[in-house]
């Protein structure tokens, strides 16, 4: 569905005019706003197929810092392999990776740690150790968040329907209750179809299957 879909859909809940662009009335202006919240909150409840992404880091010699284009801020569960040398990168705490380059010889050669080593206000960044000594394909696999929705035909990339519910809940709250939903009844609704998206998804999943004692 589109961000004017969204929009129009929470309206029609709401008994208002649908807008031909959500930037139309300082309501669905408002009804806008409460989408991308509720977006938000859908998609950090699951790791969701559609928003799984692959991100290619290619290394240079001697430098160990490197943004991850296109992973964002808010992207989680992520996973690093060098396909150049077929190994899998170990995630470290960022001050043990400092720790190797500040209180011993700098060492150069395939990267076999990484760090999430904050961002460049768009992007987040990694730290690699050994710092690597040439040229090297790394696959950065992660679960990306779509960034908020601006645009009238900007598209959405998850279900639908726990997004609706989510904004009509947040709208409610936001004016009370007017012989409509009770707020509180319509927010028990979103979890309810929230909860059944995830178990849907999950059932495609076979490593949800399948659970071992520690």
């Amino acid at each position: 569905m589109t961000y004017l879909q969204l929009v129009n859909s929470v309206l029609a809940r709401l008994r208002e005019t649908a807008v031909s662009a959500v930037s139309d009335t300082s309501y669905s202006t408002l009804i806008g706003y409460f989408v991308n919240e509720a977006k938000r909150q859908v998609e950090d409840a699951w790791n969701w197929d559609c928003l799984r992404t692959e991100i290619t880091v290619t290394t240079s010699s001697g430098t160990s810092t490197y943004t991850v284009t296109g992973s964002g801020l808010r992207h989680k569960n992520a996973t690093i392999n060098d396909t150049t040398n077929d190994a899998t990168l170990t995630n470290v705490p960022l001050q043990w990776i400092k720790d190797q380059q500040q209180l011993s010889t700098v060492q150069n050669g395939p990267p076999c740690y990484y760090a999430w080593a904050g961002n460049d206000a768009t992007d987040s960044k990694i730290e690699l150790f050994p710092t690597p000594g040439g040229t090297y394909s790394l696959k950065v696999n992660l679960y990306v968040p779509q960034g908020d929705l601006s645009a009238s035909a900007d598209v959405l990339t998850i279900q639908p329907e726990a997004v609706i519910a989510g904004a009509y809940a947040r709208a409610l709250v936001e004016r009370g209750e007017d012989q409509g939903l009770a707020s509180s009844e319509a927010y028990g609704l979103f979890k309810g179809i929230l909860a059944d998206q995830i178990a849907i998804e999950a059932s495609r999943q076979v490593e949800n299957d399948v659970w071992v004692a520690c």
